[in-house]
């Protein structure tokens, strides 16, 4: 059997990873490349390491557009095999995937009129609504914990990787010609104590582990500090009348804030403000939340035991209606608008960055990783001056970075994680879906720990296992 990375090597998105035995041909994830505009057109369009007509089925750890999001491409280029996920998965991927097309048809549509003036070739969109049409009849959920046959001699099981919901660590066994072979691949870890998660679940021993690695050098302050400084920031704002600007991932990160406010007022431990999310990806995928409660942890099942909505209360208003959106603008605060992208490179929350950054009064608060090359580093980096829509803005609000309720498992967890494995059968743990300064530093942890073999593979490099 041979592995060959594609994507998330050396960088934290694009999630893509081909497994070839003697008989068959899958991917670990396909997700889309995010970062510089013209080099992710290039990726995304292009399937150059692998025919897709040839692959025979597809494993999808979770719904985040960097592990799912190129999917429909891969359908409109030839692949006609199951798409297994779980079932949260499978629901989500149904509204994201079609915000996606919608945001690929519209860009496109933007640049073909200048195009059309210039007299330049108009470009296609990398895939349209009728195309997740056609990819979502591919999809087939399983439940966690059931060993499921996939084709004869693999077969795979998902456990709680803890991340959003749905999400998977997977756990394949293959028999090659007699040989069983044990592969893991952790997906994206989530953290222990999240907000309405279940924690993250270690599969069984393999030889072969691939591991995600985004903050493999970093740690972040412990989740059950979120409601104390997330409620200082709200009285932060109350006391300037300030406009909370939080860019956020629709999917998992908008939810956790949103609990997290709600338990925050229900125990006064902050005055109530007005509290906006502006993202109709968010108001669809909110609605997936409530279909799946299988999913959340004791604390949120105690919450809805109680009657109460974890995604509602007074105050909070979901925001889908352009106009609704703009009239924004117009309100005093303090409030909080909640918007996406969470790494600020599309979407609503660019007018309001636009329209609010300027004023020294106001915070932007930055609660989810944002990769290199994205407006959201800058912000994070606080560059005096960023650029939106091509026009210099000087960056005077505040910027507040908050890292305990990331979603990705930090240095030290990620650590915790591996050292649960039987190191004496682990042949190689290979590294993915991280800057290659995080990886080194994970590397040598690793190693200190007591691992033997640990792998930072390159785009394109190939594995025989």
């Amino acid at each position: 059997m041979k592995l060959t990375f594609i994507g998330a090597a050396k960088t934290v998105t694009g999630s893509m990873h081909l497994a070839e035995t003697e008989k068959y041909s899958f991917l670990l994830d396909c997700g889309l490349f995010q970062g510089k505009r013209k080099e992710a057109f290039e990726i995304n369009r292009n399937f150059d390491l692998f025919d897709p007509a040839e692959i025979d089925f597809v494993i999808l750890s979770h719904a985040h557009i960097d592990h799912a999001g190129n999917l429909p491409n891969l359908v409109k280029r030839g692949f006609k095999g199951n798409i297994y996920c779980t079932f949260a998965t499978r629901d989500l991927c149904s509204v994201m995937l079609r915000d996606s097309a919608h945001i690929q048809e519209m860009d496109v549509e933007f640049v073909n009129k200048k195009r059309k003036k210039q007299g330049k070739n108009l470009f296609e969109a990398l895939y349209t609504q009728a195309d997740v049409s056609d990819t979502m009849r591919q999809f087939v959920g399983i439940n966690y914990h059931h060993e499921v046959e996939l084709v004869p001699g693999i077969s795979c099981t998902f456990f709680d990787a803890g991340h959003i919901l749905g999400s998977a660590s997977l756990f394949l066994q293959i028999n090659e010609d007699g040989r069983l072979l044990n592969l893991g691949f952790s997906g994206d870890l989530g953290r222990p104590n999240l907000p309405i998660l279940k924690d993250p679940e270690k599969i069984p021993d393999v030889e072969y582990f691939i591991c995600e690695s985004t903050y493999g050098g970093r740690f972040h302050d412990s989740p059950t500090d979120s409601e104390k400084k997330l409620a200082e920031v709200i009285k932060k704002a109350v006391a300037r009348n300030a406009k909370i600007i939080v860019p956020a991932f629709s999917v998992g990160r908008t939810q956790e804030i949103v609990f997290t406010l709600n338990k925050i007022f229900d125990k006064g431990l902050a005055p109530v403000i007005k509290v906006y999310v502006d993202s109709p990806l968010s108001v669809n995928a909110t609605e997936v939340f409530r279909m799946h409660p299988e999913c959340f942890d004791n604390e949120t099942a105690r919450f809805i035991f109680k009657d109460k909505d974890p995604f509602g209360f007074s105050k909070l208003h979901y925001i889908s209606d352009v106009e609704d959106s703009k009239n924004l603008n117009e309100v005093r605060g303090p409030l909080m608008i909640i918007s996406s992208s969470g790494m600020c490179e599309a979407g609503r929350i660019l007018h309001h960055l636009r329209n609010n950054i300027e004023d020294p009064n106001n915070i932007v608060l930055i609660v989810g990783y944002s990769a290199r090359h994205t407006l959201g580093r800058r912000i994070v980096e606080k560059d005096p001056i960023i650029k939106i829509f091509g026009e210099e803005h000087p960056l005077n609000a505040e910027v507040i970075v908050m890292n305990s309720l990331s979603a990705h498992a930090d240095g030290n967890e990620l650590l915790d994680y591996c050292s649960k494995f039987d190191i004496s059968r682990l042949q190689n743990i290979f590294l993915v879906h991280g800057d290659e300064d995080q990886q080194e530093k994970f590397k040598n942890r690793l190693a200190e720990t007591g691992f033997n073999r640990i792998t930072i593979p390159d785009r394109g490099d190939i594995f025989e296992i």
